[in-house]
């Protein structure tokens, strides 16, 4: 299943165009528990292939102890997805989605 058209933004990298997107409503996980992180969805936008799941350490602004929001810029999505293959992901290659854990 690809990702949502609706609410999901274009971005290139490297000459390759993509999809991602932030869910829009906040998981149990990421709002009960102080610990709520922001987790990003992407995909090459013109072959379908593994998704990649970002897991930012952003929290998430309706996490109860979020204090301040860190919003999430392209700039940041551009480098993930750019980290994300270097560490193997395939976006043109069919597979399971690919997870990619943000240190900052």
């Amino acid at each position: 299943m690809g990702i949502p058209k609706k609410g999901s933004r274009k971005i290139t990298v490297d000459g390759e165009n993509f999809i991602w997107l932030i869910r829009r409503k906040a998981t149990y996980s990421q709002t009960d528990y102080g610990i709520g992180c922001i987790n990003i969805a992407v995909e090459h936008a013109e072959e379908s292939g593994s998704k990649l799941v970002i897991l930012t350490d952003k929290p998430h602004p309706k996490d109860w102890a979020t204090t301040e929001v860190k919003p999430v810029v392209p700039s940041e999505v551009v480098s993930w997805i750019n980290q994300a293959i270097k560490a193997g992901w395939q976006p043109k290659k069919s597979g399971k989605p690919f997870e990619f854990i943000v240190n900052s």
